[in-house]
């Protein structure tokens, strides 16, 4: 039977390849130096921030940042997030969803080259790596060499200075989650919860996996936001490109006085590009989902022209659009242009509304609410003296880190009076007085009674105002019901 390829010539090519160990080489430069800042940076944050101090009071924790899943509460710094605000946690998502199209937009994938977690412990375990094993060359003949005792205790030394990093990556993560000094005295005597352990665990494992080994598979074969971004980009997108027009034909090997001569580019085929790069991807092969942009192939091929006496900028991080018309002999546009393009100002003016709405609506917002809900069973009861009684269970959030006392009124339903299940209709004043503990919810059950007399269902307010200095109040609207008339 005669088989396609036989009928084609074409050999069979198999859907998966098999992955390539990527050694980058250490580069100094520009590009590398902004990488070291972002990085110690993003570590600071993550580490640093569970243990920052943030004054409340009494009554309320004093870590800054702290997600309270027991309480259901969200601290950060002077804003404090109840469930009921959960919008705002959705408002600060969408606003890091606009913010990396915004950046994607303005700078391309410089998320994914700077900031990014799996970048950046990537390129910690990298550095930790040079430091045991040495540098490019020093790696590939490591692991090309048969092991010996030597070998074995540099991959022993190695992989403990992972697995170490791995679980600093868990444990700071857990500190988020409650009072930090705590947490980690209660973990290390082994009374911490079982929960804390469970997540320690399975973020060292990823860690170590993620950034020890799988590295550059993560970015191009696992992460779905370079797909996303690629279709974001277009011909007027930042991005690391190599210069063709410029480069081409390459002249291997090649002395700085004779490239001119030989009418040859400026790439000399060194492919210190390609040795630094922490996808191993070549460059010149053109954009490609496999570069996250660090732009490092740029510091190593600016060093290179430095070298010959060539112009830097042969890879450059630039836009495909100005490459066309450098190539063509014209100017690129100014990269302020670039970047401030009509996308990137849209993209902009979305993050920035939905900014400015949460921040008014932060500073707008009342620390006190109420909520009511009637009680339907019975619907209402008569008095003895043909008045209808309603009853209702009243909620009332304080939202400040300190006790308040506060008085609850009915408005909007004629000699009506309010009284809860210790008091009694002949004490009932105008105003029902509650204590209200600090940060938390005061439930009460009260009484009202109206005459018999009026709508069958009635609309009225309850209205809860504080009695301290703030006077702040909270208003509810629910129904009061009577009989049908002539029951």
């Amino acid at each position: 039977m005669v088989s396609p390829e036989d009928l084609t010539g074409l050999k069979k090519k198999s859907l998966y390849a098999k992955r390539e160990p990527v050694y980058p080489k250490a580069v100094t430069g520009r590009f590398r130096r902004l990488k070291w800042l972002v990085m110690a940076v993003t570590l600071t944050i993550y580490y640093v921030t569970p243990w920052l101090r943030w004054d409340r009071g009494p009554y309320a924790p004093d870590q800054a940042v702290l997600i309270d899943l027991a309480h259901r509460r969200f601290y950060m710094f002077g804003i404090e997030i109840w469930p009921h605000e959960f919008y705002y946690v959705a408002g600060l998502l969408i606003m890091a969803g606009i913010g990396l199209f915004l950046a994607t937009s303005a700078v391309g994938r410089a998320w994914c080259g700077y900031a990014c977690p799996q970048t950046v412990w990537t390129d910690v375990y990298q550095h930790v790596e040079r430091w045991i094993d040495g540098d490019r060359n020093a790696q590939i003949r490591l692991a090309k060499a048969p092991w010996t005792a030597s070998k074995l205790a540099r991959r022993l030394f190695k992989y403990a200075a992972f697995l170490a990093i791995a679980i600093a990556t868990g444990g700071a993560w857990i500190f988020y989650f409650a009072d930090a000094p705590t947490l980690l005295r209660d973990f290390i005597a082994g009374d911490a919860p079982f929960v804390a352990y469970a997540t320690v665990g399975v973020l060292t494992a990823t860690t170590f996996t993620l950034g020890g080994f799988m590295r550059e598979q993560v970015c191009i074969y696992m992460c779905p936001w370079p797909r996303i971004q690629t279709a974001m980009m277009d011909e007027k997108s930042l991005t690391v490109t190599y210069k063709e027009w410029r480069g081409e034909p390459r002249a291997r090997g090649t002395k700085k006085a004779t490239l001119v001569d030989l009418n040859r580019g400026d790439c000399i085929d060194c492919n210190a590009c390609v040795a630094v790069c922490p996808t191993g991807i070549d460059i010149r092969n053109g954009p490609q989902v496999g570069c996250i942009t660090c732009a490092l192939c740029i510091d190593a091929c600016d060093r290179v022209m430095t070298q010959i006496g060539r112009p830097r900028g042969l890879i450059d991080y630039a836009t495909l659009e100005d490459c066309r018309t450098e190539a063509a002999g014209g100017t690129p546009k100014p990269l302020a242009k670039t970047i401030f393009r009509p996308r990137t100002l849209i993209y902009f003016t979305l993050w920035a509304a939905i900014g400015l709405a949460m921040l008014f609506a932060l500073g707008a917002r009342t620390r006190l609410d109420i909520s009511a809900q009637q009680e339907r069973n019975p619907i209402y009861v008569r008095l003895s003296d043909g008045d209808i009684r309603n009853s209702y269970t009243v909620k009332i959030r304080n939202m400040e880190a300190r006790p308040r006392q506060v008085e609850v009124g009915i408005s909007d339903l004629p000699e009506a009076v309010a009284w809860t299940i210790e008091g009694s209709r002949e004490a009932a004043e105008g105003t029902v007085p509650v204590n209200v503990p600090a940060d938390s919810v005061a439930k009460v059950k009260l009484f009202v009674a109206a005459p018999a007399a009026g709508p069958q269902e009635d609309d009225f307010v309850f209205t809860v105002r504080s009695l301290d200095m703030e006077g702040a109040t909270a208003t509810v609207e629910s129904r009061f019901e009577r009989p049908e008339e002539g029951r």
